[in-house]
């Protein structure tokens, strides 16, 4: 029994999901003619309370659309320094939209609109960029899945708003957040000019991710879609996946959430770890004492079929997910009581 507690993008489709994607109604969504695509785009627009919807074949692609759609050549964004659209979309920002990033020092990846309003350059003072866009992400991957309060959120779009800056939130696992906090979706959808979500991680879809927004943004995402090559043709095969997972995938996340408090629960009745940051999802982040180390452990874990990540810097990786069933976190929790050093 292979256990892999790395990520929850490591899932794979079910004979249920890959049923209804078998049976998915198709068209051309380069010509805007694949029904299934349509129907999702419309659907989580609907859910989210806003005008409209386009399907990226990744959240990478979707983040990078937005901001290339919200700044121009040498400007600026604002991010926490743990953001996804700095640390792991390949410098696409710079590459792609020629903007640098103002990365702020904020807590567990979440930053404060006092910490934003202080980091806006002065539009007037030519020698500096332009700060354009502010982009957080909600729950943060580096940050150990916190989950930002809707108050701070608005707190923050009254700064954008005050100044002149678009509001863009990287999503990608928007539904762990609603699921844990008991937030509806419109709440973000009033606050954000974009947001991306995506489908291909605690939903258990294969592959996808979206882009929402207002219908003239969305209009014009299409094209910068194009440019990056997110277009695609019968990908309702794919969005299929994607509704199915929003019918019966959704809830069920407060299982992994479960799971990942109890696992940090034991994890800090460990003798041999120093620290377990908090839990409000399903990613669990915790360190060694330091005469420990790091890929002793993760190689102990290996030996019982277990796979853990590193972040660096001493920080290590856990990630419940739709294929993390109660029978491996039952052997995980055991395995975890009783390491030798």
């Amino acid at each position: 029994m292979e256990i892999n507690l790395v990520s929850d993008t490591i899932t794979k489709p079910t004979y249920e999901m890959l049923q209804y994607m078998f049976n998915a109604q198709v068209g051309d969504d380069v010509y805007k003619q694949d029904p299934t695509v349509i129907e999702l785009e419309a659907r989580v627009a609907e859910m989210f309370g806003m005008e409209a919807g386009l399907f990226f074949p990744s959240g990478t692609m979707a983040n990078q659309a937005a901001i290339k759609l919200h700044t121009q050549p040498g400007e600026q964004l604002i991010a926490d320094k743990y953001a996804h659209v700095y640390h792991y979309e390949g410098g696409g920002v710079s590459f792609n939209s020629g903007v640098s990033c103002c990365l702020l020092d904020g807590n567990r990846g979440m930053i404060t609109a006092e910490q934003v309003a202080a980091a806006i350059n002065d539009p007037e003072f030519y020698h500096s960029p332009l700060t354009s866009l502010v982009c957080v992400e909600n729950t943060t991957n580096k940050g150990g899945g916190a989950c930002y309060e809707i108050e701070d959120l608005q707190k923050i779009k009254e700064v954008c708003v005050a100044n002149n800056l678009k509001f863009h939130m990287d999503g990608a696992r928007i539904w762990n957040a609603l699921i844990a906090k008991k937030q509806n979706p419109k709440s973000f959808g009033a606050i954000f000019d974009t947001i991306s979500v995506c489908f291909s991680k605690g939903l258990g879809a294969p592959i996808g991710s979206m882009l929402l927004g207002d219908k003239a943004t969305i209009h014009r995402a299409l094209r910068v879609r194009k440019i990056l090559g997110g277009g695609m043709r019968q990908v309702g095969y794919l969005a299929a996946a994607g509704i199915y997972a929003l019918n019966h995938n959704l809830e069920r996340l407060a299982e992994d959430h479960r799971r990942a408090k109890e696992l940090a629960e034991v994890l800090r009745k460990s003798s041999w770890v120093a620290t377990v940051e908090p839990v409000e999802t399903n990613i669990l982040i915790f360190s060694l004492a330091s005469q420990y180390s790091d890929q002793l452990l993760i190689e102990k874990l290996k030996q019982k079929n277990i796979s853990i990540s590193s972040m660096g810097h001493g920080k290590l990786r856990i990630v419940t997910h739709l294929d993390y069933r109660e029978v491996m976190h039952t052997y995980v929790l055991e395995t975890l009581q009783k390491i030798v050093w």
